[in-house]
């Protein structure tokens, strides 16, 4: 009998396992559609910074692969010597990414008041 209750503890521990969430398959390239040249590029997707680099006036990153994202993430970059910087406060309500390719896509908004503005919007691929 004690064998018995071993075997089906050993079955139910086996089939309780969770999937490895380093096989996770979120990968995400970054696409700069503005008139400006991105520098230092970071991406903070709740997993660690992630450095893209330098991206170019209308070109696209290379994927890089993430464990956790959302459809918006920490992004801080220069643009010359200035620092534009997204920060997301939270990401309550939000669902993670599922596995596929996705781009952020990164643009500046200027406004009436003469300043600039970091944007990011997310395109499933």
């Amino acid at each position: 009998m004690k064998k018995i209750l071993i075997l089906i503890f050993a079955i139910c521990l086996f089939l309780n396992c969770s999937k490895d969430d380093s096989n996770n398959d979120v990968n995400i390239r970054l696409s700069n559609v503005s008139d400006s040249d991105f520098e230092n590029i970071i991406v903070n997707t709740t997993t660690g910074d992630t450095n893209y680099g330098d991206i170019k006036s209308n070109q696209v990153s290379e994927y890089k692969n993430f464990n956790k994202a959302y459809r918006y993430a920490y992004v801080e970059l220069n643009i010359g010597e200035e620092t534009y910087t997204i920060q997301p406060i939270d990401y309550v309500g939000e669902t993670p990414l599922t596995n596929g390719n996705y781009t952020y896509q990164l643009d500046l908004v200027s406004y009436e008041e003469g300043f600039l503005d970091l944007t990011i919007t997310l395109i499933e691929e």
